[in-house]
């Protein structure tokens, strides 16, 4: 094989935001566009759509550690192919949603192949690639994915004005094809060894480039008995849960506060550019601080932000609620893309990924859920975010205790 004159893994880099990016239609902030037009269509309350989302989104995460064991025997790439080609296909099946019942099919595809396994697999190429430079990598990265939630919303908007809902995402699956199938030809690589080169740059066997001893990783069952998995664990499933229950419902709570759909409007921008800066700055972060003391302050940031939606002069809230819970989730997400691999090895990181990701859809699942049924029940928000950011107070106490395994600290 001919040495390239580059290190590969800055060329998997834009693949993988592009994969991250073209799972959108299947994230929160891709289908919440849509929520408006589906509940209209198919005549359904608010109760209705969101316990259909919630249902197909706890059961979607269930296959993920078996999707992430398959990555692990087979590699992303041949497993990308099928999953993409599945998610496109969902995309196109959302022109024939016609009730309740095929609508919660979709939303179990859409939450298993995009939110779940797409990313999922992404996020752990990039960790095939990188080590040392890991939340460099995923901070750049996700800049990028940052910028999409940004910019899809406002193009989902767009499809559906000139072609309707179903028209849109129908065109949406085929972008997906006809953006990921031919990197997945012709650029997509598994590992560095696939190039003859090892991660974070150097050629195996130069004289130069230290060997790369194979690691040989925790197992699935040794990850289960370390505390610091559950410590962290448990701390991004909260931020999962209360996160995706404000995006899901974040017009009814600006409401609430008196806000207008323009405020809205301006809260995502704002979201937007904090979340670019701050994923890459939290990345460089990942590379020079330890995890769980950053997995602390992003407890503290989405408490504040919580904190906010309550308390906050509704003038300020949509400029400063969107710097806190983009910076926490910066943190989150760069801590999140890095800590699994370092403390745990690249052996069985699917099954590990996967195991984190049943978690993580299942809780981004029961927040929407959670915050329907408290606004029913109390008549507001109020008290349901209280109590989200109580548990990422009390998280944020606990965060520093997910320390390294011992044969694994600097």
């Amino acid at each position: 094989m001919s040495r390239l004159p580059f290190f590969y893994g800055w060329v998997m880099l834009p693949v993988v935001t592009l994969i991250s990016i073209c799972t959108s239609p299947g994230q929160t902030y891709g289908i919440a566009v849509f929520n408006p037009y589906l509940r209209e269509a198919l005549s359904l309350s608010n109760s209705e759509l969101s316990g259909a989302y919630a249902l197909g989104t706890i059961l979607a995460s269930l296959p993920l550690t078996y999707v992430g064991a398959l990555m692990d025997r087979y590699g992303p790439r041949r497993v990308l192919f099928g999953v993409v080609f599945l998610f496109g296909i969902t995309c196109l099946g959302m022109t024939q949603v016609s009730g309740l019942v095929t609508l919660f099919m979709a939303f179990f595809f859409l939450r298993l192949l995009g939110q779940g396994a797409m990313s999922m697999m992404a996020r752990n190429a990039l960790a095939m690639w990188f080590n040392k430079r890991l939340g460099t990598a995923s901070g750049m990265a996700s800049v990028g994915l940052a910028v999409a939630i940004g910019g899809i919303p406002a193009l989902s908007i767009a499809l559906i004005e000139a072609y309707g809902w179903r028209g849109a995402y129908a065109i949406l699956g085929g972008l997906v094809w006809l953006l990921v199938f031919p990197l997945l030809v012709f650029v997509f690589r598994n590992r560095p060894e696939d190039m003859g080169q090892v991660s974070d740059g150097g050629w195996v066997g130069d004289g130069q480039t230290p060997v790369q001893v194979e690691d040989p990783g925790y197992t699935l069952r040794e990850v289960f008995r370390a505390r610091s998995y559950w410590i962290a664990v448990c701390c991004m499933a909260s931020w999962s849960m209360s996160g995706t229950g404000v995006q899901f419902h974040i017009v009814s709570i600006f409401a609430g506060r008196g806000l207008d759909a323009a405020a809205v409007a301006k809260m995502f921008s704002v979201y937007a550019v904090v979340m670019a800066g701050g994923r890459f700055l939290a990345g460089v972060l990942a590379d020079r601080f330890r995890l769980n003391l950053l997995l602390s302050v992003a407890l503290v940031a989405q408490c504040l932000g919580l904190v906010a939606l309550n308390e906050l002069d509704p003038v300020w809230l949509p400029l400063v609620f969107p710097i806190f819970s983009a910076l926490g989730s910066s943190l989150l997400v760069s801590v999140g893309e890095t800590m699994w691999v370092r403390y745990y090895g690249r052996r069985h990181l699917g099954k590990i990924r996967g195991s984190v990701s049943t978690i993580g859809v299942a809780s981004s699942g029961v927040g929407p859920f959670i915050m329907g049924a408290a606004f029913d029940f109390f008549g507001g928000f109020q008290q349901v975010l209280w109590g989200c950011a109580g548990l990422a107070a009390a998280l944020a106490l606990l965060a520093p205790g997910a320390t390294p395994p011992p044969d694994r600290r600097a």
